[in-house]
C-alpha cells in the first residue's frame, strides 16, 4: 500500500486539526473551502475520504482487539476461555508491567496509519487513533492517576518536531480525564531505531535508556501509570519505561498501544 503523503496532504491535516478548535461561522466557511481545495485522503488506499483519513473499506480490514484475550498481555485468544486465565506467554515470561491493551493489531492498514503518524507528520490521524485507544483502555483508565508517553530522545524530538506517542496521549487524556504527565520520563540515552533488530538486540538497544528526573519523581511516586506508545512488538520499549517508572515507586504501570503485533492466534493455559 501507498503511504507516502503529500506535503499539500500533510499542509491540510494540520489546518484541519487547527480549524477543529477554533468555532464560528468563519471557521466553518474555512473547512468547507479546505475540503473543495484539498479533499482528504485515504492515509492507506489515497481514495477520497470524508472525515477522518481511513475510509470505509479500509476500515473493515482494521482488526480490532476485543474481548476474550489475555488479561494480562491483551494478546486476543481464539476462544473464550473463562475469567482470568492467563496466556501461555503471559505465565512462561511475565511483563515488567501489570496489563496491556492495544486498540489494533498491527497489520497491513494499522502499520500505515502508524508510519503516516510517526513519519510523514499526519498528526491529524492523532484524534480517531486517540479515541480508538481510550476505548481499548477504558478499563485500565478507570482507575488511573496519569498518563506517560514514551518519550523521545531530545535530538529525534528536534529532528521530527513532536512526539507521536505524546499526542496519543493528549487525546486520551480529554477523552478519559486523566492526566498527562509529559515529562516525568525522559530519555536519556539515545537509541538505535528498532526497526529489524532480534528481540534481545531490542532489549539491550534501550537498556537503561530511560529515567524519571529527581525532580518529576513526585508525579510518578505512588501513582497508578498508564503508559502511552504507538506499537507494542516485543515490548522492550515499555519494558524499560516500566522499569524506570518503578525504580522511582510508581504503584503500578499499564500500557496502552494503538496496535501490538500478535504473531498468531494464542491459546489460553
Amino acid at each position: 500500500m501507498d503511504a507516502a503523503a503529500s506535503p499539500s496532504r500533510s499542509i491540510a491535516g494540520h489546518l484541519r486539526t487547527a480549524l477543529g478548535a477554533v468555532g464560528g461561522a468563519c471557521a466553518q466557511t474555512a473547512r468547507l473551502v479546505l475540503d473543495i481545495a484539498l479533499p482528504t485522503l485515504c492515509v492507506s488506499c489515497r481514495e477520497p475520504v470524508a472525515g477522518e483519513g481511513v475510509c470505509a473499506e479500509c476500515w473493515a480490514k482494521l482488526s480490532f482487539i476485543a474481548q476474550p484475550y489475555c488479561p494480562r498481555l491483551g494478546i486476543p485468544f481464539v476462544y473464550d476461555p473463562g475469567p482470568d486465565l492467563l496466556s501461555m506467554e503471559a505465565i512462561a515470561n511475565p511483563p515488567a508491567y501489570s496489563r496491556a491493551r492495544a486498540a489494533v493489531r498491527y497489520d497491513d492498514v494499522a502499520r500505515t496509519l502508524v508510519h503516516a503518524l510517526k513519519y510523514q507528520d499526519r498528526t491529524d490521524l492523532a484524534p480517531t487513533m486517540g479515541r480508538w485507544m481510550a476505548r481499548a483502555g477504558k478499563e485500565l483508565l478507570a482507575n488511573a492517576d496519569i498518563l506517560v508517553p514514551v518519550p523521545l530522545h531530545w535530538q529525534r524530538g528536534w529532528s521530527r518536531r513532536y512526539n507521536q506517542s505524546a499526542a496519543l496521549a493528549k487525546v486520551i487524556s480529554r477523552q478519559s480525564g486523566v492526566r498527562m504527565a509529559s515529562g516525568a520520563l525522559r530519555r536519556v540515552r539515545a537509541t538505535e531505531q528498532q526497526i529489524g533488530l532480534s528481540r534481545a538486540q531490542r532489549a539491550s538497544n534501550v537498556q537503561g535508556a530511560f529515567k524519571v528526573a529527581d525532580e518529576r519523581k513526585a508525579d510518578v511516586q505512588g501513582r497508578r501509570v498508564i503508559l502511552i506508545d504507538d506499537v507494542l512488538t516485543s515490548g522492550s520499549t515499555v519494558t524499560a519505561c516500566t522499569r524506570a517508572l518503578l525504580r522511582a515507586k510508581a504503584a503500578q504501570v499499564d500500557v496502552l498501544v494503538f496496535a501490538r503485533v500478535v504473531d498468531h492466534h494464542r491459546a489460553p493455559i
